[in-house]
């Protein structure tokens, strides 16, 4: 468009004069390459093609100047060249190109001369400027559009993610929350059957708990699958002591020993060693054939809590539960609060797991 109107303008200014009609051939030629020619230019993008096209121009532009009697028209041809130099060259070139326009008025008065080519150069490097903040903000949206799609890749990743890891923190809850209370519940109604015809009573009784603890399962249930993370309303002690009764009254005694100074820890340490617990001790109650077992909290370090479940089963064989999904979910529980996890097993010799969390 700009080309198109510079020509029109050299085609009015030359027909109107009179004179001068030889600089539509010059002027004709530098169009049809300032068209046609920086396309092709434009395309291959090589630098050796890229300055034979500028010089080829600017020779073409000055013959229409001088033919012309340095009309308005062939002064805007050689601006629109120019414009295609900020596209084509690196900026040092670009001015050493209009560093040469002043000089297209040699010929002149020198008055005229100067003047004309003051006015000629500050039209040119005003064309040269305007060019390089068009070109540097067409960079910058499309810097910008890159940077939106590479942004909407990593949102859509960033929920991919969380969505994973919102699967596997559901999983972790119903596995140690409904398997842990499902395992105690299978112990209870294992007892109260070994009992019901000798002891009505106490068969009763522990299918009474039997059903609390299925009671309790439900409601594990619905809160792991509406994803309410709330923290406990009972201190951890507390919470472990329930855990260790509830292992004592499905027939493995349990101890609790709590050391150190009590003190409340974020509620995603406390969930994490409340888990390890209950995990620990449904592996106790459902692989190690032990005779008793132990829990013991740790305050003593300043900056972390230690937690640990004992037993004097059988340990863990090459195939025990230490690779099992629920020694995975304790893992991942103290990994996601900074935490370590360890299990140290002997054939025959007991289990000890360990989880340890700053706080």
């Amino acid at each position: 468009m700009l080309t198109a109107a510079a020509f029109l303008t050299l085609v009015v200014g030359v027909v109107a004069a009179g004179d001068g009609l030889v600089a539509l051939v010059p002027g004709t030629l530098f169009a049809v390459l300032a068209t046609l020619g920086f396309d092709w230019i434009d395309r291959r993008r090589r630098r050796a093609w890229s300055v034979a096209y500028i010089i080829g121009q600017l020779v073409v532009g000055y013959a229409a100047f001088v033919t012309s009697g340095a009309a308005i028209g062939a002064i805007l041809l050689l601006i629109v060249l120019v414009c295609q130099s900020v596209l084509l060259l690196p900026l040092p070139w670009v001015a050493g190109l209009v560093a040469l326009f002043p000089f297209m008025h040699l010929g002149m008065d020198w008055r005229s001369g100067i003047r004309e080519g003051l006015g000629t150069l500050a039209a040119a490097v005003f064309a040269a400027v305007l060019m390089t903040l068009l070109v540097r903000e067409q960079q910058a949206r499309t810097d910008l559009a890159r940077a939106h799609e590479q942004l909407q890749e990593y949102a859509v990743q960033a929920e991919r993610l969380a969505a994973t890891q919102e699967r596997n923190r559901v999983a972790r809850d119903i596995h140690d929350g409904l398997g842990h209370a499902l395992t105690v519940v299978q112990m209870q109604v294992k007892a109260a059957r070994a009992v019901l015809e000798v002891d009505a009573a106490r068969a009763d009784a522990v299918l009474a708990k039997a059903q609390q603890q299925a009671e309790a399962a439900l409601a594990e249930v619905r809160r792991s699958v509406s994803a309410l993370r709330e923290p406990r309303a009972v201190p951890l002690p507390d919470a472990l002591r329930g855990l260790v009764d509830e292992m004592s009254a499905a027939g493995v005694p349990t101890i609790l020993e709590v050391s150190g100074p009590v003190r409340r820890l974020p509620a995603e340490a406390e969930e994490s060693l409340y888990r390890a617990a209950q995990e620990g001790l449904t592996n106790v109650r459902k692989h190690a054939q032990a005779t008793k077992a132990e829990v013991s909290l740790d305050y003593s370090e300043p900056a972390a809590v230690r937690l640990e479940v004992r037993d004097d089963g059988t340990g863990l064989g090459p195939n025990g539960t230490a690779g099992g999904y629920g020694l995975l979910g304790v893992r991942e529980r103290a990994a996601n609060v900074g935490g370590l996890m360890s299990v140290e097993s002997a054939p025959g010799r007991g289990s000890t797991l360990r989880v340890e969390v700053p706080g």
